[in-house]
């Protein structure tokens, strides 16, 4: 699966006459690099426990708490407080009855062993069919995102368009790529801009290789910085407000530490892109990428601006060229306001995407044939997101991702209060691997996690921050996540990738960790 080694002639020869050849390793792909970890992940099953907590989740349609047994045994209770904290559970049950918490969250002191469930050969291949199957949504999202983007392409709008805007912005290039980065970590501080962020990469790449950036500066304008935004999450609702609801606080609970957190992560995330862009700027072969960006140039068809080639940019290619950034104003405002997510969001892309065919003026062959290239171009990216939920479907289903918890709560227990604290960040990062998910590990890590503050005398709120860092820290570089999805889109190297992020992972664990340290010593 991974990439053939190069073969290079050196020297004057060999003494048989043929010259020797020289190996050049290679990183594995995506495919290989996830294939390898979901055989790791069927081995841990059958060394580590198996064992799960109870889970407990609301019915809203039936007014009932439904609690699920470690064994597997289903019941319900009425949805009263009075019969939900009848039966030992102390959370807040008014964050179920008012719609805060959806999903089904783990109950403290409920952790049982139970019979080893040991993953076999066959395990491997239909969890990753199973995980595919499971992350239908967002493929189908993707790829009618790349029909619309081969569509766009087939009318000549981003080609002329580009023109444009590169004869604007010369001397000002990383204007573009400062707002770009800046409006990322908004949205993910607030909204936890991530998934979504993915159709943002093909409107943004051509414009930033046209201004004469590289692969990378693509992928930490929109992946990094808006990570960094959701990592310091101020307002989120699938991180920090849910990890609140689950803790037992109000999510408004040191949003002040947050907001000091976001302020320092987007200067500093900004300022690294600005020392990386003036870099590749001086010496483009500084890049990280520079072996590749003849292909990387090819794969989103840049043009020189002085070319005769290029098609006029007309009111039509105008007009196209603004539904296409409206599409994305308009997925932004869905998910915000009307609670969208991508089977909305697709068709709003697909009602774009038909009214730029009829726009563009080819015949319906063109454009039919524009948007099946466009889709399929965008195949392995979709197939990344389900293998990688595959992973998590064999932890899940060898029973072992709630023992890790187990172990995690038993590691930390008892520390005192600056320790304890930063072993938690520790925690929420190795358990992000696990569930690369910020709803997922709330609602499974919190209700656990968080008490264990109060045995050492501090706030949940300091232990709700652990975890947005902590995990968030992984999520860089995590290929159970969105990593290696964004990575396939760009047909960017992994190896590469964690050579320029690693410095912001370093940031984060020495910044996060200092700023949890002062919350404790402050009492905050």
């Amino acid at each position: 699966m991974a990439e053939e080694a190069v073969a290079t002639p050196v020297g004057n020869g060999a003494a048989d006459g043929k010259p020797k050849k020289k190996h050049k390793l290679s990183f594995p792909t995506a495919f290989t690099i996830l294939f390898v970890i979901t055989i790791l992940a069927v081995i841990a099953t059958w060394f580590i426990p198996a064992g799960a907590y109870s889970k407990v989740a609301y019915v809203a349609d039936s007014g009932v708490f439904q609690i699920t047994e470690p064994d597997g045994n289903v019941r319900t209770i009425e949805g009263t407080a009075e019969a939900f904290h009848s039966d030992g559970m102390e959370i807040d049950v008014n964050q179920f009855l008012n719609g805060a918490i959806t999903k089904a969250i783990s109950v403290p002191g409920t952790y049982t062993e139970l019979e080893s469930q040991p993953m076999g050969v066959a395990d491997v291949f239909t969890s990753m069919v199973n995980g595919t199957i499971n992350g239908v949504d967002i493929m189908v999202f993707i790829l009618v995102l790349g029909g619309l983007i081969g569509v766009v392409n087939a009318s000549g709008a981003f080609e002329s368009g580009l023109v444009a805007l590169t004869k604007k912005t010369k001397g000002r290039e990383f204007a573009l790529v400062f707002l770009v980065a800046a409006l990322m970590v908004l949205g993910g501080t607030t909204c936890g801009l991530e998934e979504e962020a993915v159709a943002f990469y093909p409107i943004l790449v051509p414009i930033f290789l046209a201004l004469g950036y590289d692969s990378i500066v693509c992928v930490g304008a929109i992946f990094l910085a808006g990570s960094m935004g959701t990592t310091f999450s101020t307002i989120n609702p699938f991180s920090v407000v849910i990890a609140s609801n689950a803790a037992g606080v109000i999510w408004t609970e040191g949003i002040m530490w947050r907001v000091i957190g976001c302020v320092v992560g987007g200067i500093v995330v900004i300022s690294y892109l600005y020392w990386y862009c003036k870099k590749v700027k001086a010496n483009p072969e500084f890049s990280y990428t520079y072996e590749d960006r003849e292909k990387f140039a090819k794969l989103y068809a840049t043009h020189d601006p002085d070319s005769d080639n290029i098609p006029a940019f007309d009111w039509k290619r105008k007009v196209i060229l603004v539904l296409f950034v409206m599409a994305f104003v308009i997925m932004v405002w869905g998910v915000v306001s009307q609670g969208w997510w991508f089977p909305q969001m697709a068709a709003s892309f697909l009602t774009v995407a038909i009214i730029c065919m009829f726009l563009c003026g080819l015949d319906e062959k063109t454009v039919t044939e524009a948007f099946i290239n466009g889709a399929s171009s965008l195949v392995g990216v979709s197939l990344i997101i389900g293998l990688a939920r595959g992973v998590n479907l064999i932890m899940e289903n060898g029973l072992i991702s709630d023992t890790l918890l187990y172990w995690a709560s038993n590691a930390v227990a008892g520390m005192s209060g600056p320790l304890f604290i930063l072993m938690m960040m520790v925690m929420f990062f190795l358990l992000g691997f696990i569930v690369p998910s910020s709803s997922g590990l709330a609602v499974l890590a919190m209700p656990i996690l968080a008490p264990l503050a109060d045995t050492v005398g501090i706030d949940r709120s300091i232990v709700v921050s652990a975890y947005n860092w902590g995990q968030y820290a992984m999520l860089y570089l995590a290929p159970t996540g969105l990593v290696m999805a964004t990575l396939t889109m760009l047909d960017m190297k992994y190896s590469h990738w964690v050579k320029f992020v690693l410095p912001m992972v370093g940031f984060l664990f020495v910044f996060g960790g200092a700023l949890l340290v002062i919350q404790v010593m402050v009492g905050a």
